[in-house]
């Protein structure tokens, strides 16, 4: 949810724009809008914008490097939209647009991404609580809902995504995402703007939906309890399903074999975050002769990876010229909590991992990484460069030591 230090803003659309819209929707479904007699035409999505979508940005939609942003919830980072409007290439007076989609809610994020205050779309002097997306040089910010497989595969849906500069994946229940986007028309369409390194974002759900592997939801949340006590907890779905390191939802590259969750420490998700990325590995010789590993997954030690995001806090990712990826943690200002980012991986274990059975990893054997300073970064193609936080296990189902914030 956008953060408005003042009343919402009111989302506001250009003559010119409701004339284009009106004309698409003519050729999309036959209708004849200009006649009297014409019915309405009930569409499957909601469409709203900010600023002027007529505008045709000068800035090359193909950017060299692939860039994300992942972010935990809670109040959305101001400066991690600045710097994804920047990584698209955007800048004063090359105009630019940043798609919104989400499959509830409404434009919330319109105005708090374009303006810089209360309707001030091009004040020098952005106020916190809002990006500046105008000043930055985007001409507008659209807003799709996509609340169903008809609307991820309308074309006016694909054509306004399609044109996007930057997209952001709003929070909500990602679930509808997995069961409504995916294999759709829609994914075919973000992973066309991913092939041209268009800046994407996401936070909660939209998080949740950006790793390699997903946290899918399908049948509601799960708490670190649950899913430490059964890994196979009919509520731990994860996608793609069966586990493969192909098929995932748009699934970028540079968060391969990676599982991202939010809210970490504010909702104590570090239990079940662990539990995910167990559930990924397979079968592996642990001391001895026997076999450990999770049925069903399909990566070894150390290559099953975890991000955890906390609130108010945005992991930047980006693809340097040397092809290495790194990332770097920004916050708000006015945060209140650490609002850290959290790497975690197993380098032996689980020992325990069945359907019915508490988890089991041994000691010491989660290693954890923190990143709680915006003025450091780390290296995401190889996170051993970067000081080890807490080594944790897992016993019976119970983290040792148990806060390993």
């Amino acid at each position: 949810m956008a953060r408005f230090p003042l009343q919402k803003a009111a989302s506001r659309r250009s003559a010119s724009w409701c004339k284009l819209a009106l004309t698409l929707l003519t050729l999309v479904f036959g209708a004849s809008f200009g006649a009297a007699q014409a019915k309405p035409v009930k569409t499957a999505y909601e469409y709203y914008a900010e600023g002027n979508p007529d505008v045709v940005p000068t800035v090359s939609q193909s950017q060299p490097h692939p860039s994300y942003v992942l972010m935990g919830g809670g109040p959305d980072v101001d400066d991690a939209f600045r710097w994804m409007i920047q990584r698209a290439g955007v800048a004063p007076g090359t105009g630019g647009r940043l798609v919104v989609i989400r499959a509830s809610g409404d434009d919330g994020y319109n105005p708090y991404i374009y303006y810089s205050g209360r309707k001030s779309a091009m004040d020098s002097v952005v106020r916190d609580g809002w990006v500046g997306g105008a000043s930055l040089g985007l001409s507008s910010v659209e807003t799709l809902v996509i609340p169903s497989t008809a609307a991820a595969n309308d074309p006016f849906v694909n054509t306004v995504l399609a044109r996007a500069n930057a997209v952001w994946i709003a929070g909500g229940d990602q679930a509808n995402y997995i069961r409504y986007w995916k294999g759709q028309a829609l994914e075919a369409t973000l992973n066309g703007l991913m092939q041209k390194n268009v800046p994407i974002g996401g936070t909660s759900a939209g998080l949740a939906v950006l790793g390699g592997f997903d946290f899918a939801a399908l049948n509601g949340t799960v708490t670190s309890t649950q899913a430490l006590s059964n890994p196979y907890n009919s509520y731990v779905t994860l996608d793609p399903n069966p586990l493969s390191t192909v098929g995932g939802f748009i699934a970028p590259p540079a968060l391969a074999n990676t599982i991202t969750d939010s809210h970490l420490d504010s909702r104590d998700r570090m239990g079940r975050l662990i539990t995910f990325v167990s559930r990924l590995i397979g079968t592996y010789s642990g001391a001895g002769q026997q076999e450990f590993g999770c049925p069903g997954g399909v990566l070894g030690n150390n290559t099953a990876r975890g991000i955890g995001i906390g609130v108010e806090a945005a992991l930047l990712v980006q693809r340097n010229p040397d092809l290495t990826y790194s990332g770097s943690r920004v916050t708000n200002i006015s945060t209140t909590t650490e609002s850290a980012v959290y790497f975690i991986n197993v380098t032996l274990g689980p020992t325990v991992c069945a359907a019915g059975k508490p988890l089991e990893v041994p000691t010491s054997s989660v290693v954890i990484r923190k990143l709680a300073n915006s003025a450091a970064s780390i290296n995401l193609t190889d996170w051993s460069g970067f000081p080890i936080y807490q080594s944790v296990g897992v016993m019976n189902g119970t983290l040792l030591p148990a806060n390993p914030y």
